[in-house]
């Protein structure tokens, strides 16, 4: 029985279509029918139903499902127990955060990284995804809400605060006039999202996209007013003023137990903390003052 067939089969049980395992495992669908058919012909059980669109588990396959899925999770246990063991300070970190996150906050010290560690390869994932890393996908996670999960360490690093940004020519207007790029309404509801949602006032939001960066884009270009993190302070942006305090977001690391005490990760736990405790610094949040027209401001 060849693992790389059983993982392949776990991936298609897992995502119930071979399209869907195929996008997972980044190859051809045709290999992925292929191998699980070369691993039910080395056990000789059928585990699996094939239908037009979709794959259904027998019960011979349900139960072959949950005993690879233990199979699995030992390797992987292994394989961070390994990391955690490897004392060199050197080699690859994989590190999944948020894109813009990741692109404006990281990205722009990994000079300072590279002087401090040149052995480090810094593998940087921007993703709105969670890694997870229970099965490895990355070693280190930045996330913006506190991570929870059985063998996960969270440390909280900083936070940072946000701004109403527009261009120039939407502070020379009338609060009430105001338009507004915000976030779109089929992804999860962020607590950004939420504030915004409350400060329109039946003002309309003429533009959406689930891309931070687009809409830093599009109130660049004049489109409207958009919520943005205070720490992109983009050229060509003005901040505007608010009637209610800003929102905040916290900015949490997450690591598994077994991995955190190698070198190499202890040298980028710390790296990203400190270069999230300077957005923290700079990115207070705080209410800007009210002017003469915005809402709550006392004219109508």
């Amino acid at each position: 029985m060849n693992w790389d067939d059983v993982r392949i089969f776990l991936a298609l049980a897992e995502c119930g279509s071979l399209s869907a395992a195929a996008r997972r495992l980044a190859i051809d669908h045709t290999t992925v029918a292929r191998r699980v058919s070369a691993l039910e012909a080395a056990i000789g059980v059928r585990l699996m139903d094939r239908l037009p669109r979709a794959v259904v588990l027998t019960e011979a396959g349900a139960a072959f499902a949950e005993r690879a899925q233990g199979m699995r999770a030992a390797a992987f246990a292994m394989q961070r127990a390994a990391r955690g063991m490897d004392d060199a300070m050197a080699g690859p970190v994989r590190v999944s955060a948020p894109p813009l996150f990741a692109r404006r906050v990281v990205t722009p010290h990994l000079g300072e990284l590279r002087r401090r560690h040149p052995g480090i390869v810094l593998d940087l994932i921007g993703d709105v995804a969670f890694a997870d890393l229970d099965r490895s996908e990355a070693d280190l996670a930045v996330r913006l809400s506190r991570p929870e999960g059985l063998g996960l360490v969270a440390r909280r690093i900083g936070g940072f605060g946000f701004a109403l940004s527009a261009a120039p020519v939407w502070a020379a207007r009338d609060p009430s006039e105001w338009r507004f790029v915000a976030h779109d309404r089929s992804a999860l509801e962020r607590p950004q999202d939420l504030w915004l949602d409350g400060f329109l006032g039946g003002r309309p939001v003429v533009f959406r996209s689930n891309d931070d960066a687009i809409l830093a884009a599009a109130a660049q270009a004049g489109v409207g007013v958009a919520l943005l993190p205070a720490y992109l302070a983009l050229p060509g942006l003005v901040d505007l003023p608010a009637d209610r305090p800003l929102p905040r977001r916290e900015v949490w690391l997450a690591v598994h137990d077994d991995v955190r005490r190698a070198p190499r990760v202890r040298a980028v736990i710390e790296f990203l903390a400190e270069v999230t405790d300077g957005v923290s610094s700079s990115s207070a949040g705080a209410p800007s003052p009210a002017r003469p027209g915005a809402p709550g401001s006392g004219r109508r």
